[in-house]
């Protein structure tokens, strides 16, 4: 092939000269190769009798050329007989079909019938990519499963393509969950025998960030090798973490001498544990965790 240049596609000229593949181009680099798009009923399937299913109204995407069943209207699609005995699968598919550049396109619905047997699986279909000069895709809509006589699931093999509002409406929605919560030493449940300084608290999204100095007060013996917890109860739900996770801890004394790591870590139901190779006068906390909620 030639070069054939840039088509401009508002451009004035006496010709025709942008034809179905300059737009579909366009769709396939917004929408994506294929897609049902959310608009109408979405293509909903409805089992109408064993040997019927009705695609309902939606606009579908296939290769980037777009095609549409008008609101109201629908396509019946006929199954085949199943057979006593014997389990099959069908494929609904979206058939788009060109002759090539500026020729004459067709989108049709159509059913390939699976070969039965003791097993099922689904029969082949065509999947050119349209960009690069093929002829036929298919984008499958829908496996309907049959089992003898009887059509015992449709399923929807797409997912819809979100319009731009709910795009703009869930990445608004998501700016408000990233937004940065504090929380106070309250939320945290430590325990009283520490005296706390240096803490904060705070999550952005899921991520959990906390960071306490503690040191235990006149009176409080803790041994070395043995676990304790900091919290005398769970942490708050909002930044309990999805996983196990271990954090950052040092024992020192008080003008940062004798350091030794601790070990430490916060497990899912929200207690804060940890042990210390030697006593220190000292324990310093800082821990990022991934919370299993955003709230």
């Amino acid at each position: 092939m030639g070069l054939k240049g840039i088509t401009v596609n508002t451009a004035a000229e006496a010709e025709a000269h942008i034809y179905a593949e300059d737009d579909a181009a366009i769709y396939q680099s917004i929408l994506g190769m294929d897609a049902v798009a959310d608009i109408g009923q979405k293509c909903k399937a409805t089992v109408i009798s064993n040997n019927k299913i009705r695609v309902s109204d939606g606009v579908v995407v296939v290769g980037g050329h777009v095609a549409r069943i008008p609101y109201g209207e629908y396509e019946d699609c006929e199954i085949a007989n199943g057979q006593t005995g014997k389990n099959r699968n069908d494929l609904i598919v979206a058939r788009f079909e060109t002759t090539g550049s500026g020729g004459v396109d067709k989108m049709t619905c159509k059913v390939y019938q699976g070969t039965a047997g003791s097993t099922a699986a689904d029969p082949s279909i065509t999947q050119d990519n349209i960009y690069q000069n093929g002829k036929v895709r298919e984008f499958p809509l829908y496996r309907v499963r049959i089992e003898g006589l009887n059509i015992v699931s449709v399923d929807q093999l797409f997912t819809v393509l979100p319009s731009m509002a709910t795009i703009n409406k869930d990445l608004a929605d998501t700016s408000d969950k990233i937004a940065v919560k504090s929380y106070k030493q309250a939320d945290m449940h430590l325990q009283s025998f520490y005296n706390v300084s240096a803490f904060f608290a705070y999550k952005v999204g899921r991520e959990v960030h906390f960071n306490v100095s503690l040191d235990p007060k006149s009176g409080t013996t803790l041994l070395a090798n043995r676990l304790y917890a900091i919290t005398s109860a769970a942490i708050v739900a909002d930044l309990r973490p999805a996983v196990l996770t271990h954090i950052q801890c040092v024992g020192c004394g008080q003008n940062w001498e004798n350091v030794c790591a601790v070990m430490a870590y916060v497990d899912v139901n929200g207690m804060i544990y940890f042990s210390t190779p030697a006593t220190r006068a000292f324990y310093k906390f800082h821990g990022i965790w991934i919370a299993a909620n955003w709230s």
